[in-house]
């Protein structure tokens, strides 16, 4: 029994120092990535082109999506349901067209798709966000997405990303299967 128990312990040993290193790769790829604001500031910098009228009772706004939200050319941010960022697979710096009718209701659509790459990654999750982990980087990926696509963490994902500078988010466009051979 006495040797049982000292290879539970080893184990237990062993996955602390795993998890340990994994908390430390994890910090230095964050912040190798950069602060948050810098990436944003130019997504803010491009919403400031665009433009925004009214019609009537009706509000027509162009912003630029960020991940998550949409930058409009007053700096505000305008919520994008998920399902419609996860299926359309936006990816930040994608232009979008709102329109807010008379009853409330916002209607989006994409007008100005970036360019995008797709790379390879693992999907992780991390402090409450899913991530997938491709050329060094973590990209966040919606929620939504993950649940379309019945990814599990661990699965190989193809995720899209800009083309060019640096994002923090990515759109999940395909779950690899299990056992694929390069």
């Amino acid at each position: 029994m006495a040797s049982q128990a000292s290879k539970i312990a080893l184990a237990k040993e062993m996955l602390d120092t795993a998890e340990s290193n994994i908390r430390s790769a994890k910090k230095i790829l964050a912040d190798m990535a950069g602060a948050p604001g810098e990436k944003n500031k130019k997504l803010k910098e491009a919403a400031e082109e665009l433009s925004m009228e009214e019609d009537g009772e009706m509000k027509i706004i162009e912003g630029v999506f960020d991940g998550q939200t949409m930058i409009g050319p007053d700096q505000k941010t305008y919520p994008v349901p998920a399902n419609y960022a996860s299926k359309s697979k936006l990816i930040p710096g994608d232009v979008l067209k709102l329109t807010i009718k008379e009853d409330g209701s916002f209607v989006y659509k994409q007008i100005g798709p970036v360019e995008r790459k797709r790379v390879k990654g693992l999907l992780t999750y991390e402090e409450g966000q899913y991530k997938v982990i491709a050329e060094g980087r973590a990209y966040s990926v919606i929620f939504a997405s993950v649940t379309y696509f019945k990814a599990e963490i661990g699965d190989e994902i193809t995720l899209i990303i800009p083309e060019h500078g640096e994002s923090e988010w990515g759109a999940i466009e395909n779950v690899l299967p299990k056992g694929m051979e390069e």
